[in-house]
């Protein structure tokens, strides 16, 4: 081959090559971003739209029957789902992954701008790609400093326009988000008995401050060489534009004026809205604020400057307005741990790596020859990562790790080969240039196969694909340039180095003689096997159905992901309807006293034995959507998945109320995790879904009890009936009292909650213009019978005497699937329940169960959620083996000219997935192991790299037959010979390169140890079955072939 010549005649050129990879490697590794996790691409459009005080009911009317209906046709759309709160809707569009997102906005914008007949108060329907339920990288608790008394909701301006701003200055940072806050309105705060006097109504007053709060271009004057521009300017921008308003203007009959303004009749100040939401931060009232990353952006570059703004911030800007920002969550301490874990599991790795080189070739010079491909391919991985737009992240630095384990193997086969042919006599070069040209097409395929297996992960466009990419990168890059290594940098150092005398060889006597004893008897097995035809069918049948039937048995249940350990717990409590903020408040209040002797800041930062970990930081955000959340952080970073049954247990006792704790996942959005099931109820009538999910919810808690850490979610909750107070006008009153429907309304709202006038401007900051009656008038349900209606005529009349007023019950939220009303329960099995075993129980012992006792009409049940992609990935996974084992099969019939030694070589896959079986099961003896999908890439790994031992005997029996014209028995056992050396060398090196990676326990450790448990197993296994099943084999297809 010319080029392992032209290697072997330029040994300065190899050496510069060596040195510029090495330095593109560098170079590259300083320009990958660094992330926790690969980017996906999950085409979501969310649309929402506020419609302030607005139920849910009309929400669902007005707003979302109509945009689901335009929506309808939007191409690539997979699914529509639907919710509205009160005065609140959100339409959420997920599309295919291969859809152009830029297509589907200028599409989704399109048919929205369709719909006409919005309520007039209506906001404007808003588009956004990223979900709310993005995970942040940071958060942050802005509280106030001793001797601060201002209510904290107050800073809502300082925090939007101060500390949001100087962070999302941050270059990587894409957005921040505040909870907690409260925005500056300009509040005109109006007197029913002066609008009486003046005989003024709330419509009236509203629309001459509407109509006073206008700037309007009125085109342009043309004088001399001059043009000006004409505007007529009204904007509304303080308090004395509001007050000097005319609200009546009439002559008397003396011709004098008598007007009436805002200030005769109302009081207008800039104040702040009632805060939608109370946050404590370890018992303090605070504001919660949190950061999420842009596409691509590097996390730790970003995380230095976002520390160094908030650093500013505390030193220069919040000392004097009282107030102090501190950071409680911090997504780079788990990506340094990640990190740094997976950086010493690779020198670990590459360590033992070396030393079982060292062990089997007894020769300094000999191990650094094949040793030094170990960087030259990682460096080189590096720079395809850079080249591909790929991140470091715990899969990527994992596929690194288990890549230095095997890119020596094709170094191993090499270096054997040249050594074997030096001991013949050849000289160096000739050696060298020989011992490389016999292997280099076995290791080639060798190599091939290990990374066309990644080829289908490649093109797969589902969410698990993306994920599993970074993984295929590493290895098939590092693979493919160890390939480059051994047939060039190794052959021209091998000549180079041993010019020189060789250092003497020493000596382990123990290990020297088993390693004698194995020869031996794997020898004399062949010898035996291979003479006879009966024995030889018998065990292959044996070890193969074996095999087989071990891998089916002891074969885990399936998981999605795993979700990782990161250092943060979030939970939900589900109310019953009707809670307000300050009961809501109360029990979160009572759930944080129960958990206070945890808090580090209370009672110190060791945990007793036999006790949970130590609480470093816990806040509650109460009345978030008419529910509180709760987050926590352990002091012991790797035990804060202990915190969630204290959680969960701090909330039992609190009646009708559902709590959710969970530990985010690292590759999904959103409170459920990577391990929740989504059961969906669904159907027209509110009344039966709701029936229906309640029996569901039953059978759920009788299967999955909450005792045992499995946790349920309702969306919405399984109590329909929300209080409600329903208004009724009484036409003919209303008739007999000049009072139209319009200003019966408008006068509840405005001394109910406020009425919003208009946006106005201040300072170049958009707030709300606001009337209202006076504040807190209304403190309980009867004082909405006394809500004073101001008529045209001057009379101040109650709402009691123009209406009829009815307590009812109404549904705090309704659900849309695919454009029907839904309620689903989100199931969260107890991290000892497979994801599979879960599914199948709520399929067969609660779907099945209510089908069989008869659903309401027009009621169906369907699993959605994870469950389905579970389902989806599983297939598309399994299908992506077949063809991996397929398109080995055929690379290799090009290598042997035939399609039938390919067949002995797939003999060693079944060994090798019963190993992965075997590994799996070991590491489930220490800690619950499910078989995730990420684990399964394992096998598809597996099916790459097992096939070379097996091509290796195959490829050199063939050699030996042809060019030393032995018999076949006497090939067989020449070339198992030969191989028995590289096939353990190269084995005991992958295995003891990737053993770190499942005995080390750490941050990133729970994603790839299922996967690392499987290949170790695998290739442990399958070593030592190829050598049991392929010459036999081979023996009975050598034979056919001859009597042809």
């Amino acid at each position: 081959m010319k080029l392992i010549s032209a290697s072997l005649e330029r040994p300065i050129a190899i050496v510069s090559v060596i040195f510029m990879t090495i330095i593109l490697g560098i170079l590259a590794l300083d320009r990958i971003p660094i992330q926790i996790a690969p980017d996906v691409n999950k085409p979501v459009i969310s649309i929402t739209t506020y419609w302030y005080g607005a139920s849910p009911y009309e929400m669902e009317r007005e707003i979302v029957n109509r945009q689901e209906e335009a929506l309808k046709g939007v191409e690539g759309v997979k699914e529509i789902t639907a919710s509205t709160n009160e005065g609140r809707s959100v339409v959420t569009l997920e599309f295919d992954v291969a859809s152009n997102m830029e297509k589907s906005l200028l599409l989704v914008s399109n048919k929205l701008n369709q719909i006409e007949d919005y309520p007039e108060d209506a906001g404007e329907p808003t588009i956004d790609t990223a979900g709310l339920d993005d995970n942040a990288i940071a958060w942050f608790i802005v509280t106030k400093t001793e001797g601060n008394n201002k209510n904290i909701a107050a800073y809502g301006d300082v925090v939007e326009d101060i500390i949001q701003d100087g962070i999302e200055r941050v270059p990587g940072v894409a957005r921040t988000n505040a909870y907690g806050s409260s925005q500056t309105e300009l509040r005109i705060t109006i007197n029913p008995e002066k609008m009486a006097y003046y005989g003024l109504t709330v419509p009236g007053v509203i629309k001459t401050i509407q109509s006073a709060n206008s700037s309007i271009s009125a085109g342009d004057i043309e004088e001399g060489k001059r043009k000006y521009i004409v505007r007529a300017e009204g904007e509304i921008s303080s308090e004395k534009d509001v007050n000097d308003i005319v609200l009546i203007s009439e002559q008397n009959v003396n011709g004098r004026y008598g007007r009436v303004i805002v200030s005769d009749i109302a009081e207008v100040e800039f104040t702040y809205k009632e805060p939608r939401s109370i946050i404590r931060f370890l018992g303090q009232s605070s504001i919660a604020i949190n950061a999420v990353r842009e596409t691509g952006a590097n996390v730790i570059e970003v995380m230095k400057e976002v520390k160094s703004t908030i650093k500013n911030l505390n030193n220069e800007v919040l000392p004097d307005l009282g107030l102090k920002i501190q950071q409680v969550y911090d997504e780079t301490i788990y990506i340094d741990s990640a990190v740094n874990l997976v950086t010493q599991n690779i020198w670990i790795g590459g360590a033992l790596a070396i030393i079982i080189l060292l062990l089997f070739l007894r020769s300094w010079q000999s191990t650094i020859v094949i040793s030094i491909s170990i960087p030259i391919s990682i460096v080189a991985a590096f720079v395809a990562m850079a080249l591909l737009g790929k991140s470091i992240n715990v899969l990527s630095l994992a596929g690194i790790a288990f890549a230095v384990g095997m890119v020596v193997d094709a170094a191993i086969v090499v270096l054997e080969n040249i050594y074997r042919l030096k001991e013949r006599g050849e000289s160096n070069k000739s050696a060298s240039l020989l011992g490389a040209s016999q292997v280099w097409q076995a290791v080639m395929v060798s190599a091939l196969t290990t990374v066309l297996v990644f080829i289908p992960i490649l093109v797969m466009k589902l969410e698990a694909g993306q994920l599993f990419q970074d993984i295929a990168v590493a290895i098939s890059v590092a693979v493919l340039m160890s390939l480059l290594v051994s047939i060039t940098i190794l052959p021209a150092l091998t000549n180079w180095l041993f010019r020189y005398k060789d250092t003497k060889y020493f000596e382990i006597p123990f290990l020297d003689s088993f390693s004698k004893k194995i020869f031996k008897l794997i020898i004399n097995y062949v010898s035996y096997s291979i003479n006879s035809k009966k024995f030889s069918f018998v065990l292959v049948s044996c070890l193969i159905t074996g095999t087989l039937f071990i891998s089916y048995i002891m074969l885990p249940k399936m998981e999605y992901l795993p979700e990782g350990n990161r250092n943060l717990i979030f939970g939900i409590m589900l109310p019953p309807p009707g809670y307000n903020l300050n009961t809501l408040t109360n029990i979160a209040e009572s759930v944080e006293n129960k958990v206070k002797h945890l808090w580090a800041s209370e009672t110190g930062a060791k945990s007793k034995k036999g006790e949970p970990p130590k609480i470093d930081n816990y806040f509650f955000v109460a009345g978030a959507g008419d529910r509180t959340l709760f987050g926590a952080s352990a002091v012991e970073e790797t035990r804060v998945k202990e915190l969630i049954p204290v959680l969960s247990s701090s909330l039992m006792g609190e009646p009708a109320t559902f709590g959710f704790f969970t530990q985010p996942g690292l590759f999904v959005r959103g409170y459920g995790g990577g391990r929740s099931i989504d059961l969906n109820i669904i159907g027209s009538d509110l009344n039966m879904i709701t029936s229906t999910a309640q029996q569901a919810a039953g059978l759920i808690f009788k299967n999955f009890p909450r005792k045992e850490g499995n946790q349920l979610r309702p969306k919405p909750g399984l109590v329909l009936g929300s209080p409600e107070i329903q208004i009724q006008p009484n036409r003919i009153k209303l008739a007999d009292n000049n009072v139209t429907a319009e200003e019966l309304a408008l006068g509840i709202d405005a001394f109910n909650s406020g009425v919003r006038v208009d946006e106005i401007l201040v300072n170049s900051k958009r707030m709300d213009l606001t009337l209202m009656g006076k504040e807190n008038s209304i403190k309980e349900t009867q004082g909405i019978e006394n809500i004073p209606i101001v008529t045209s005529d001057g009379k101040v009349i109650p709402v009691s005497s123009l209406s009829n007023i009815l307590y009812t019950t109404g549904p705090t939220e309704i659900r849309h699937i695919e454009g029907e009303r839904a309620i689903t329960l989100q199931i969260k099995p107890a991290d000892n329940i497979a994801l599979e075993s879960a599914i199948e129980v709520i399929d067969n012992k609660v779907v099945k169960v209510l089908e069989d006792k008869g659903l309401p009409p027009g009621v169906k049940l369907d699993i959605s959620g994870t469950a389905n992609e579970l389902t989806t990935t599983w297939k598309a996974m399994a299908t992506n083996l077949i063809v991996s084992l397929l398109m080995v099969y055929l690379l290799m019939t090009i290598l042997f000219e035939s399609f039938r030694y390919p067949l002995i070589i797939m003999l060693s896959v079944p060994p090798a997935a019963a190993g992965g079986v075997i590994g799996l099961s070991l590491i489930n003896l220490k800690s619950f192991q499910a078989l995730d999908m990420l684990t399964i890439v394992g096998f598809v790994i597996l099916s790459g790299i097992v096939v070379n031992n097996a091509i290796l005997i195959v490829h050199r029996t063939l050699q030996v037959i042809k060019n030393q014209r032995l018999s076949v028995n006497n090939a067989i056992i020449e070339a198992t010979k030969n191989r028995i050396r590289p096939i353990f060398m190269s084995t005991l090196t992958s295995v003891f390169g990737m053993l770190p990676l499942v005995l080390f326990p750490g941050a990133g450790s729970e994603l790839y140890k299922g996967l690392g448990s499987v290949v170790v197993g695998g290739l442990s296994l399958s070593a030592i079955l190829t050598l049991l099943i392929v010459p036999p084999m081979l023996k009975l297809f050598l034979i056919e072939k001859q009597n042809l």
